[in-house]
């Protein structure tokens, strides 16, 4: 036991803090990619969704070295390579809008990607992040349609600058 004491004495602290991973989720990760994910993990292994949420966010995402942009392009690259995590991917793309990317940026991603994962990945890729961005766009038009209309459904007043 004393090589593990002498090791662990050697060795930086990894830095967990839950409450900073949920902090972190709600900033980085809309309403309808946290719930298209984690109540179903939760109903199948209680615990990893919590799990996943404070070593991820509370965790890798704490780290100083990448800005959440950085980290969002890099997480566009490794879900395109691996393929076949198109609920992982689509919300990466999403969470890029929120993290200041702009849609041809995401977009210019798979066309980036293209020599090094190959084209059929990149494509793959590209057609998981436009539709994620479709969807995105169209909610985006529908909030701010909800927001002039207000919530009752009736048109709100029109603003009048003048006095």
């Amino acid at each position: 036991m004393t090589t593990d004491q002498a090791l662990a004495e050697r060795l930086t602290p990894a830095r967990l803090d839950r409450e900073a991973g949920y902090r972190t989720l709600d900033l980085l990760q809309d309403q309808a990619t946290q719930l298209a994910t984690l109540p179903g993990l939760e109903q199948v292994v209680p615990g990893f969704a919590d799990w996943v949420i404070t070593a991820l966010f509370g965790g890798t995402y704490q780290r100083e070295g990448l800005s959440p942009r950085d980290r969002q392009l890099v997480n566009l690259g490794a879900l395109t390579a691996l393929g076949g995590v198109d609920p992982q991917l689509a919300g990466h793309a999403r969470t890029g809008l929120r993290v200041g990317m702009t849609r041809q940026e995401i977009l210019e991603v798979f066309v980036h990607l293209a020599p090094y994962v190959g084209v059929p990945k990149a494509l793959a890729g590209l057609r998981v992040a436009a539709a994620a961005l479709a969807d995105a766009e169209e909610e985006s038009r529908a909030a701010e349609k909800a927001e002039e209309t207000g919530e009752s459904g009736r048109q709100a007043p029109a603003r009048s600058d003048a006095r």
